[in-house]
């Protein structure tokens, strides 16, 4: 008997999943035929359904509704109204044809992404998590993260085996995190840098004369102060002659402590002999990166825009000249710079304490301003 009923039950299921099935292709089946008439169709076919299919597919097309009526362009569901969707999609078994907003496949993510948090909420432990590690730890962790901020984490765990405490790697880089956030550099910044140290920046500028001859300017500048230090023209720049210049820019080993140049051929093994010598430290910048010498680059921009392109260049004599009036006699003397709060790079021993008249004269690229210090 036992047996029987167990078979009748199965029968029973069996059918009712074959009559189901039956009235879900008479109902898609009499929707395309109504296709004219889809109101009328949608009736006819419903008479079979439930009446709780029937609540849900209302309320499922009712959300739909309230999201359409928002005065917005895009309609956008919000976090439980997705999940409201799913929910009743799964009593509704033509649930396909209710939605009106979104496609089928985006319900389906939703039902996915729902049933991924909710095993990651199941599988996380209920249970409070303790510290393996001693609290004094933590803390002396912590303080050396904050105190030393050239220390890594690997340097962290070495001071701390001097202590007696084995720590692993991963363990220390957790607890730094709360005593170092990732937003704070760990050196230096660079206006610290160029505060305890004087550094300076060489490049070259390509120009034409007027028989479209090559001629080649060559500038260091002093980054701390934006000041022109040296500048040189010459139609063919080799090592010997930029080793010059060097020497020139650097009298009695007079010069900064560091030096920023590219990776240029002008420049070479006799170049950095020279530096060396003087007691500078090259600093070579990266290929294609002009960003790493900014402070440079920004100067050729202005030496571009305000002298270069608004005169003919006759010779490299004349260059010179040009050059020199405007990076000795302008740019270091009257433009003012606003990389140092527009102030300008004037000697100390020539401040202007007082300006007495303001008179206008003509420079090369415009016309500039002379300002005149009472007596």
């Amino acid at each position: 008997m036992g047996h029987t009923g167990l078979v009748l039950k199965g029968l029973v299921r069996r059918l009712c999943s074959v009559a189901h099935g039956t009235a879900s292709v008479f109902h898609a089946t009499w929707r395309r035929v109504s296709g004219p008439f889809p109101l009328v169709g949608g009736l006819i076919a419903d008479v079979g359904r439930s009446r709780s299919e029937l609540i849900a597919e209302n309320a499922l097309l009712r959300q739909q509704l309230i999201v359409a009526s928002r005065a917005v362009k895009r309609p956008v569901f919000l976090g439980h109204e997705r999940g409201l969707l799913v929910l009743l999609a799964r009593f509704v078994v033509r649930w396909r044809d209710a939605l009106i907003l979104v496609k089928p496949e985006t319900v389906l993510r939703w039902h996915r992404e729902g049933f991924r948090l909710w095993w990651h909420w199941r599988s996380q432990s209920r249970r409070p998590q303790e510290p393996r590690l001693a609290p004094d730890v933590i803390v002396l962790i912590r303080r050396m993260a904050r105190e030393n901020r050239l220390w890594g984490a690997e340097r962290i765990r070495g001071e701390l085996l001097k202590l007696g405490a084995r720590v692993a790697k991963r363990t220390v880089q957790r607890y730094m995190r709360g005593a170092r956030p990732p937003g704070v550099p760990r050196g230096q910044p660079w206006l610290t840098f160029l505060h305890n140290h004087t550094v300076w920046s060489c490049d070259f500028l390509q120009t034409y004369d007027v028989w479209f001859r090559p001629l080649f300017a060559f500038f260091i500048v002093d980054v701390n102060s934006k000041r022109v230090v040296h500048v040189a023209v010459t139609r063919a720049p080799t090592q010997q002659w930029t080793a010059q210049q060097l020497r020139n820019a650097t009298p009695f080993g007079e010069g900064p402590r560091f030096l920023i140049r590219d990776r240029d051929d002008k420049y070479g093994a006799v170049f950095d002999r020279i530096a060396k010598g003087a007691g500078l430290r090259i600093v070579k910048t990266a290929v294609e990166a002009p960003l790493m010498n900014s402070v440079y680059e920004r100067f050729l921009g202005s030496v571009r825009r305000e002298c270069v392109d608004h005169v003919i260049i006759l010779s490299e004599r004349h260059l010179l000249h040009v050059l020199r009036e405007y990076a000795l006699g302008y740019f270091n003397v009257a433009r003012p710079h606003q990389g140092i709060e527009q102030q300008i790079p004037i000697p100390a021993d020539r401040p202007f304490t007082h300006v007495d008249s303001v008179t206008a004269i003509p420079v090369l690229g415009g016309l500039h301003h002379d300002y005149r210090a009472a007596a």
